[in-house]
């Protein structure tokens, strides 16, 4: 291994030498494959080029090494920054919350999401009525997400019964609706205020720009057909009976509990959120 002394000295870096062989090679290697759909000279222009850009990189290599010593410049630079400043509160103990506190069962977003989907029925199956006449539409349409040969499917196909219809629509909406279930259930607790309202307004908006960004990709028959004012009045059916019933049952503690002080958790201490350096300012205050 060289010295410092033999590269240039300790004030130079030690590099490969730099050579235009790679890009010579990668433009032949580009010919070469256009002359297979253009002409054979072109291509033959491309082989030379890729055998002597092959043999420069090999003399770049073998059988000594090429090398440069590239000087190094020292400067001092200042790192400026144009933000501004943000005062922040003292780091103590009880700096960073620790959320959520408690939570819900898992069984309680299954039962959530169970109701939630009962209810989205009436929406989904109103409009079935309104605009076909018939209450197999809504579940018809659905199912034809999953059935190739439904895709060229006539509207009057779809209004009549079908049971692989009526059951592929029974279990795409059924696990979508406990899953969804099971994401309110872990969400509804991290809501400040209003949970029911978030859930039932804001959550099935978001869920709908999803959909609808993603489902010209997925399933074509339903981005062609679907009626997304009703579509979202059925989310949003959805989000205010999957977050009532949800939000009805009792929470449990979380791991984070036990991390909170013995005066919390015992109830002596309800205003855990206080910084203890307020509390300490409000003490030393004349009464």
């Amino acid at each position: 291994m060289h010295n410092d002394q033999e590269h240039g000295g300790v004030d130079t870096v030690h590099l490969p030498s730099p050579t235009v062989w790679p890009v010579v090679l990668a433009f032949g290697i580009a010919l070469l494959c256009t002359g297979f759909v253009t002409n054979i000279f072109i291509g033959l222009l491309g082989l030379l080029l890729a055998v002597c850009s092959s043999v420069g990189w090999f003399l770049q290599i073998f059988p000594v090494e090429h090398h440069v010593d590239v000087p190094v410049e020292f400067k001092e630079v200042q790192i400026v920054s144009s933000r501004t400043l943000i005062e922040r509160l003292p780091v103590s103990p009880m700096h960073r919350k620790m959320l959520p506190i408690e939570t819900f069962r898992i069984t309680t977003g299954i039962k959530g999401g169970i109701a939630g989907g009962i209810a989205m029925i009436v929406p989904a199956t109103l409009y079935s009525l309104i605009r076909y006449h018939s209450v197999w539409y809504a579940a018809n349409l659905l199912a034809a997400g999953g059935f190739v040969s439904w895709v060229g499917a006539s509207d009057a196909f779809l209004s009549q019964f079908h049971w692989q219809g009526l059951l592929a629509a029974a279990g795409i909406h059924g696990l979508t609706s406990l899953l969804v279930g099971l994401l309110y259930g872990a969400m509804l607790p991290m809501f400040p205020r209003y949970p029911i309202v978030t859930s039932g307004l804001v959550v099935p908006l978001l869920f709908t720009g999803i959909i609808y960004s993603s489902l010209s990709v997925v399933s074509p028959i339903l981005n062609h057909r679907i009626d997304w004012p009703w579509f979202v009045v059925s989310q949003i059916f959805y989000g205010l009976v999957c977050g009532f019933v949800v939000n009805l049952h009792a929470k449990i503690r979380t791991p984070q509990f036990q991390a909170l002080p013995f005066a919390v958790r015992a109830g002596i201490h309800a205003d855990f959120n206080q910084n203890p350096d307020e509390s300490q300012d409000k003490k030393d205050l004349p009464e």
